[in-house]
């Protein structure tokens, strides 16, 4: 996979489009024949980028969005035997994401256009400011193969709507809507499909021309007081995670994923 950086748009070279201009930093997953699913390269590319984003003098602000009719599905579990690759280092990848994105000293937007699943829907979730188009959709989907939420939204979406809808949203992997997503409190906007666009280059612009350090401190603040919690579910969701990548139902779900079937667990 090769990102393209570059100070002005072009036609699409890659996986991942880097492209800095007028003081943010834009992000767009590009894999849209398979809704953005993260391969391993592009994590530890979305990651290394909103890491280095704090020495950049000429980014004030973070974007990131997806082509196509997806955010993103999260990792990508795809293929017959997706089951005997899948372990504990896409984890720790998707929790590397996480961490830049809280840890980072600058805004950083989460310009759902679709899907948002698994760990695209964490990594939606970890973000500041969360724009959604009204097509879009939230999902942990983790139970539907076995496994449980990572990514922190353990703790993200409990910090956002409560322990109740944190249930339902982990145990029942039921969608929600991006109205009902923001009706719970859990996104900062939602538009039209039409307003979607304009509505992110808006607030975008706005955070690239404000006061950088007032931004830094409000960010470190709101982060201290409401996911003081965040590294134990991080460690507690890998450590679980860890022992069900072990287990007979993840490779059931995943089969039954790759094959489109509905799983059969059997608590092995």
């Amino acid at each position: 996979m090769r990102s393209r950086r570059c100070a002005g748009p072009g036609p699409p070279l890659s996986d991942l489009e880097v492209v800095v201009s007028d003081g943010a930093l834009r992000l767009t997953l590009n894999r849209p024949e398979v809704f953005n699913a993260l391969t391993g390269e592009m994590a530890d590319e979305v990651a290394a980028v909103i890491e280095g984003a704090t020495a950049r003098d000429d980014v004030r602000v973070i974007v990131m969005t997806g082509t196509g009719p997806a955010f993103s599905t999260g990792a990508d579990i795809s293929g017959a035997d997706a089951h005997e690759g899948f372990d504990v280092t896409a984890l720790d990848r998707a929790n590397r994401i996480i961490r830049a994105i809280v840890g980072v000293d600058k805004p950083v937007v989460a310009a759902v256009n679709g899907v948002a699943a698994g760990v695209g829907c964490s990594a939606a979730l970890a973000s500041d400011i969360l724009v959604a188009t009204e097509s879009a959709s939230f999902l942990l989907a983790f139970a539907r193969i076995g496994l449980m939420p990572d990514g922190g939204a353990t703790a993200t979406v409990a910090a956002s709507i409560g322990r109740a809808r944190a249930m339902r949203m982990a145990l029942l992997a039921e969608p929600l809507s991006a109205r009902e997503a923001y009706d719970a409190g859990l996104v900062t906007h939602v538009t039209s499909d039409e307003d979607f666009t304009p509505t992110v280059e808006k607030i975008v612009s706005r955070l690239a021309s404000g006061p950088p350090l007032a931004y830094a401190a409000a960010k470190k603040a709101v982060n201290a007081a409401t996911l003081h919690g965040l590294e134990d579910a991080l460690e507690l969701e890998r450590t679980g995670q860890t022992v069900l990548l072990q287990t007979e139902d993840v490779a059931e779900g995943m089969r039954a994923f790759g094959e489109k079937r509905k799983p059969v667990f059997r608590g092995e």
